[in-house]
């Protein structure tokens, strides 16, 4: 097999924490009370279980922050930079609508909010709500991100497109929100965390197989993500299971991210690449 991680590395690993608090339902002009509560559950208890979690495995891991949960939450945020894991930006309000003229605005504003709280400029963004513009990538670059972890259409880490050509300042670091996430399978599906388990181990035993790179999603919310006990022991569950296999190391996104700029001549020779489209 070509060798595409560094060296004695057979799959990559990224554990993914979208913080996802009242951002959510506040920018959908909800009052974050009663029916609408979930996103306040993070802060009280989801990130402070997820940390534990992360701690007792001694895994690094990225946190996905809206601007708006940092100004509500600062010290949850404070929290997570300070165990050593990544801080990267997640839109303001939890975007779900289009933005329009106003991207520009939101982008900037929750990277100043973040790199106040932090004391550094975040360089990792996760579209919030799926939306992406011709502007996006654009901001992305004034702003000095060397990554995104938005896009669906490849198994491994590409350069980006724009106006024709290939951005290699900036990595895409692939999500699967499909089969990799936990707001599928218990808000849609209502799966049973145990069933959870099980499919994402399938998928892990297929990635590993391929030597690729296994991107999870949970969000510490009650009620659809993973911030609840019994759901919090499938992502230690999943940690454990994997830490079981040789070759596998885990990596907070903006370390692989500054790996993968460094060594295009090693990830980009797989034959698993896939094509790259204009962005």
């Amino acid at each position: 097999m070509t060798q595409l991680w560094p060296e004695g590395v057979k799959c990559a690993v990224c554990i993914t924490v979208d913080f996802d608090g009242p951002s959510k339902e506040t920018g959908l002009k909800q009052v974050p009370f009663g029916k609408h509560s979930h996103g306040r559950y993070p802060a009280k208890r989801g990130i402070s279980r997820h940390l534990e979690i992360l701690a007792r495995q001694g895994i690094p891991a990225t946190f996905f922050v809206p601007g708006f949960d940092a100004e509500q939450h600062p010290d949850a945020v404070s929290a997570i930079a300070a165990a050593g894991h990544e801080v990267a930006a997640h839109g303001y309000l939890h975007e779900s609508f289009d933005l329009g003229a106003e991207e520009p605005f939101y982008l900037r504003k929750t990277h100043d909010i973040l790199t106040r709280l932090i004391g550094k400029p975040p360089v990792g963004w996760r579209t919030p709500g799926g939306g992406k513009s011709d502007q996006t990538l654009k901001v992305l670059l004034e702003l000095g991100y060397r990554y995104d972890s938005s896009e669906k259409d490849a198994d491994l880490p590409f350069f980006p497109r724009m106006g024709g050509r290939e951005v290699q300042s900036f990595i895409n670091l692939p999500d699967n929100t499909s089969s990799l996430d936990d707001f599928p399978f218990y808000r849609v599906r209502y799966t049973p965390p145990s069933e959870v388990l099980v499919h994402w181990k399938q998928e892990f035993d297929a990635i590993y197989a391929e030597g690729g790179f296994f991107d999870l999603i949970v969000h510490p919310r009650q009620g659809f993500g993973s911030g609840s006990p019994p759901r919090a022991k499938v992502l230690e569950d999943i940690i454990a299971y994997i830490k079981g296999f040789p070759g596998v190391k885990f990596y907070r996104m903006d370390e692989l991210a500054a790996w993968c700029l460094n060594h295009p001549d090693l990830w980009r020779k797989s034959p698993a690449l896939g094509a790259h489209h204009d962005r």
